[in-house]
């Protein structure tokens, strides 16, 4: 007796299992990977050093000495807490640029689209 079945679904079936043979899929890519630690070398080399504290001119002994060395600490912290936002920004800007052009390398759908 005569089988009754379409020859398309399992031409369709013998086509998609080739296809891993076929030379797009065949041909190895390399491996696409992101440099974890890249982003820090943007930072420059001399904020490692910190901020240094503020002098505390003359010996101390007038009132006006503590409120002048105050005034210039507080301008220091103000500058480390500076340096962190910017190095905070440029990291999370880095990351976000790597993250992007691994994802704009991917291939689509089967490697081909």
């Amino acid at each position: 007796m005569l089988s009754t079945r379409h020859p398309v679904p399992v031409l369709l079936c013998l086509a998609i299992l080739a296809l891993p043979g076929c030379s797009p899929f065949a041909v190895g890519r390399p491996t696409i990977s992101a440099t974890p630690s890249a982003c820090s070398s943007l930072l420059p080399d001399e904020w490692l050093k910190g901020v240094p504290s503020a002098d505390l001119s003359g010996n101390g002994a007038l009132v006006g000495d503590w409120i002048k060395f105050a005034d210039a600490q507080t301008g220091q912290l103000d500058k480390a807490n500076e340096r962190y936002s910017a190095a905070v920004g440029v990291i999370q800007r880095c990351e976000a640029r790597d993250a992007e052009a691994v994802k704009a390398a991917r291939p689509g759908l089967f490697g081909v689209f």
